[in-house]
């Protein structure tokens, strides 16, 4: 008995110094030293950060202030949110945005994904130019990653979001993904919390997978705008996600109708489905739960039927927008009394009926109504003068009568405005309207442009419109209106002034003539002045001596024009005789000085032997454009400056010096030159492909959007690099197809025949230019008149060939088109007309949304004052998103004067 007392005893002892030494390993792997030791196993932050530092290529220095000597909390970029969190004390957020980072970020974000804590990563508008890395998916405490518009490609990674368990927030947009949306995008439990999905501005395609949709139920931003889901409808899956707050589907390709699901989003703010292919009526009830509705956008689809009448309950709205659809009826009375809505665009549709009167005062907040191209009847609103913020009205193309109301601007019944005349745009034109035009319009003191064109209105054009500061664009032609055109409208830097097709007479003030860049009088036989049928000859009425005197200077004038026109002809003789030789012997070749910048062997006779009829390839202003073959195979175009003025052989080779150290992949380059007393000749390669002109001017221009767009951006960049990177800066001012080179099966553009009037001197410049009348519609309005060249001169000529590539249609049109030869002109008449084709009838369906932001950009180059064009760089910027697939949102610009 004693001796199994004992023994348990003994066990007993046993059992406790072993549980003794076991609580002493476990407070031994908890001691400091055994955690300083863990932790030696995983770098701090600070080091992790500056290894991710390493692995990048940062042109500007933008991390340079990263430096251990810092604590990283305050690192530029860097914010630091402390954390209750168990895994790391403070929560850190990487801003990058914009910095123009580049490297292998495979490599770079293994450190990255290591720093503890890391809740934001954002590497938006950088220049990666790589697929995504797999290794990001290791970042497994991010909340939010921005991988925006900075140059990655391929697929996107299934594994990206399913790997990040804690992703809120998901930015891909404005890159170059493609192929389909990967369903595991929303895989698993961890898309549960997705809260933010932009994919907008990829180049992604297909069908988007059910199974994603239903999983991202917490969604408050879903953004798959600028996309092609090609034979895509409308999910209806989307209006199951019940949270869905800002939804952005324009420009990818849907099609079919809206689903009946998308009316139980009741959280929803902006719903955006323009630019698509949806058809068929809305939903009925649609608009009745949108109660959060502030835009709705559902314009260029062919939608039709009915609006419903349940959008104007809509109370938060600030913007409709259904315009370039088929609706038919009225529009929704109740839309007219939102308290908060500022834009109606409901153009190019076929909406009837009569406008309701506007809430007026400071109980509306109206500020655009666009209701071009219906059928709109009835008169004009008599209230519209009483809603303050209102700026732009526009209804033309409708079949609106009566009178136009007088208090159009606020004011009326003869007591002075209670309200700010805030009308600047007011087009009114093709309609029906009668009676005369309001003197009140002389309160428009914003008004900047007016269009009462194709109506019946009579009586006189007010003076009163001579006292509006900022009036531009003054449309009136073909109505019926009597009298003179006022002197008033001297005081106006107008820059169109339409009158055309009335019953005007008398004297054109002289003014109106000369300084404008676009002016058109046709169609008033009564009216006289310089440049017109009537010469406004009052000689019956003038003293025989001051008749006596008038025909005196006539004669004078004519002797002197025809004096003028000898010692020109006696000059091309001298010309002729002096390149060809006289009295038919043998030619003699003039004393030519060659100089080249690039190793060419070509002798100067050989040039001049060169120049036969045989081998003309081109012909402009200054003289013919000619193609050489040298003994050793190489071929180089010549063009021949005929008329090359009187500079000096060393003011010749500074010039031409000058424009050969011009470097650029879309300018041409310049060999070298040619001098005679009497000419120039230019080398430049020889492009076999031929030029822009020849293309477009082929029996078919069948090429696609994506060369339409590659050869407009190389044009852009290499007129931005002239005007912006030359010092001095360097006008091209002579741009057209004929000097746009393209090189290989890619069509690379590139730029011939800019600074040509710095070769040939001024005066030769302007008097060849003026003998170029085929090449006139290239030329900016303001060039016939300005003192000065200007970039903004170039920009207008680059706009007329960006028309050319969207239209299809060379800018010189064949003189049996009876809608004229002028592109601009062609095109702007077109604008606002309906089904009216305007785009190039080859270019593809999706594509069009594309070439519809390119026609924008172009009608903006070609502005007829100089200060709205852009500049070349504005230009290559607005060009970029086209390069890359992306569609921007775009609309008819309906302020654009229409031209008779």
């Amino acid at each position: 008995m004693a001796t199994a007392v004992s023994v348990a005893a003994t066990s007993l002892h046993l059992f406790l110094l072993l549980l003794l030494l076991v609580s002493m390993l476990i407070a031994a792997s908890t001691s400091p030293s055994s955690a300083a030791s863990s932790a030696a196993q995983t770098p701090p932050p600070q080091d992790l950060l500056l290894d991710f530092k390493a692995s990048l290529h940062d042109p500007t220095g933008a991390l340079a202030g990263w430096s251990s000597s810092t604590p990283y909390c305050n690192w530029p970029h860097i914010t630091c949110t402390a954390t209750s969190s168990a895994n790391a004390t403070v929560s850190i957020s990487l801003s990058l945005d914009g910095l123009g980072l580049s490297g292998d970020l495979s490599t770079a974000s293994l450190p990255l994904c290591r720093v503890p804590g890391l809740a934001a990563l954002s590497l938006a508008s950088n220049a990666f130019n790589q697929t995504v890395p797999l290794s990001l998916s290791r970042c497994a405490t991010l909340a939010s990653l921005n991988l925006s518009a900075a140059g990655f490609w391929g697929p996107i990674p299934e594994q990206l979001a399913a790997a990040l368990p804690s992703l809120v927030s998901l930015d891909l947009s404005g890159n170059a993904f493609d192929g389909t949306v990967p369903a595991a995008l929303a895989g698993g439990n961890s898309s549960s919390r997705l809260e933010v999905l932009n994919l907008g501005g990829n180049r992604l395609s297909g069908v988007l997978h059910p199974a994603m949709l239903r999983n991202l139920t917490g969604l408050h931003l879903l953004d798959l705008s600028g996309n092609m889901f090609t034979d895509s409808q409308l999910p209806p899956e989307i209006g199951e996600m019940a949270g869905l707050r800002w939804l952005f589907l324009q420009g990818s390709g849907f099609t079919g109708a809206i689903p009946d699901t998308f009316l139980e989003l009741e959280q929803l703010q902006v719903l955006d489905l323009s630019m698509n292919s949806l058809t068929g009526a809305l939903p009925p009830g649609f608009g009745s739960k949108f109660q959060k509705l502030m835009v709705l956008d559902l314009s260029m689809n062919g939608l039709s039927g009915p609006f419903p009448e349940e959008i104007g309950r809509c109370s938060m709205l600030q913007r409709f927008e259904v315009q370039d659809n088929a609706f038919t009826g009225e529009l929704p009375g109740g839309l007219w009394t939102l308290p908060d809505l500022r834009v109606i665009r409901a153009h190019n549709n076929r909406f009837a009926g009569r406008l309701p009167e506007f809430p007026g005062g400071a109980s509306s907040r109206l500020e655009q109504v666009q209701l071009d191209n219906n059928s709109f009847s009835g008169g004009v609103p008599r209230s519209i003068g009483t809603v303050r913020t209102l700026y732009r009205f526009s209804a033309s193309l409708n079949e609106l009568n009566g009178t136009l109301p007088g208090n159009i601007c606020g004011g009326g019944g003869g007591s002075p405005s209670a309200s700010p005349a805030a009308m600047s745009i007011l087009n009114i034109s093709r309609n029906a309207l009668s009676g005369g035009i309001p003197e009140e319009l002389g309160r428009c003191r914003r008004l900047v442009s007016l269009c009462l064109a194709g109506n019946g209105l009579t009586g006189s054009i007010p003076p009163s419109l001579g006292d509006l500061p900022v009036l531009t664009y003054i449309d009136l032609s073909s109505n019926a209106l009597t009298g003179g055109v006022p002197p008033e409208l001297q005081n106006l830097k107008l820059a169109l002034l339409n009158v055309s097709y009335n019953r005007l007479s008398g004297r054109v003030p002289p003014a109106l003539i000369s300084e404008l860049p676009a002016v058109f009088l046709q169609g008033n036989p009564g009216l006289c002045g310089p440049g017109l049928p009537g010469d406004c000859d009052d000689d019956d009425d003038a003293p025989a001596t001051a008749r006596k005197h008038r025909r005196l200077a006539m004669a004078a004038t004519v002797a002197s024009f025809l004096a003028g026109v000898a010692l020109l002809a006696a000059g091309a003789l001298a010309v002729f005789k002096r390149l060809h030789g006289g009295g038919g012997g043998e030619p003699s070749s003039p004393p030519w000085k060659l100089v080249l910048f690039h190793p060419v062997k070509v002798t100067g006779d050989e040039l001049l032997a060169g120049f036969r009829d045989k081998g003309v390839i081109g012909r402009g202003a200054f003289g013919k454009v000619y193609l050489i073959e040298l003994h050793d195979g190489q071929k180089i175009a010549v063009k021949r400056l005929v008329n090359s003025g009187k500079l000096t052989f060393r003011a010749v080779k500074n010039e031409m010096k000058a424009l050969a150290k011009v470097r650029h992949k879309n300018i041409a380059k310049v060999l070298g030159f040619c001098y005679s007393e009497w000419e120039v000749s230019v080398i430049y390669d020889y492009l076999q492909m031929g030029s822009l002109q020849d293309l477009i001017c082929a029996p078919k221009f069948m090429v696609g959007c994506k060369d339409r767009v590659r050869i407009a951006m190389g044009v852009a960049q290499g007129l931005a690099h002239l005007h912006h990177d030359r010092t001095p800066q360097v006008l091209h001012r002579d741009l057209k197809a004929s000097n746009v080179l393209l090189a290989g099966e890619e069509f690379e553009p590139r730029i011939t025949g800019f600074g040509i009037d710095r070769v040939v001197g001024e005066m030769a410049y302007q008097t060849s230019m003026a003998s170029d009348l085929n090449y006139r519609c290239y030329m900016a309005p303001e060039q016939s008149y300005a003192k000065n060249p200007t970039h903004l001169m170039d920009v207008y000529s680059f706009g007329v060939i960006l028309l050319e590539l969207v239209t299809g249609k060379p800018a010189e049109q064949p003189a049996s088109d009876d809608d004229g030869v002028d592109i601009v002109r062609w095109v702007r008449r077109r604008i606002n007309v309906a089904d009216s084709e305007i785009l190039d009838p080859s270019i593809s369906r999706t594509a069009k949304q594309g070439m519809q932001a390119a026609l924008e950009l172009a009608l903006r180059c070609t502005a007829v004052m100089p200060d709205q064009r852009p500049t070349m760089d504005e230009v290559v910027r607005s060009l970029q998103p086209l390069c890359f697939g992306v569609h921007p949102q775009t609309q008819r610009p309906a302020e654009i004067a229409l031209e008779p």
